[in-house]
């Protein structure tokens, strides 16, 4: 694990950089590797985004849809 998700580099972030990972919704795990979600960026888990770079797993339950495009699909 790089230096940067352990110890002192963390000590700043909130709570540590512990919390719930929005994808596999486990709690009290480092969430601190940023993926793309669509147009926004979001914490997720060190398993979490080893699944992502393996295919294992799906972040498109994250991406919204925008209110407009619901109305107009529905």
């Amino acid at each position: 694990m790089a230096k940067t998700h352990r110890g002192k580099g963390i000590r700043e972030l909130f709570a540590h950089g512990r919390g719930e990972c929005p994808v596999c919704k486990r709690n009290n795990v480092k969430i601190l590797y940023e993926q793309d979600a669509g147009d926004k960026k979001i914490k997720i888990c060190k398993i979490c985004k080893a699944a992502l770079k393996h295919g294992t797993k799906s972040i498109d339950h994250l991406v919204a849809v925008a209110p407009a495009e619901a109305a107009s699909a529905g």
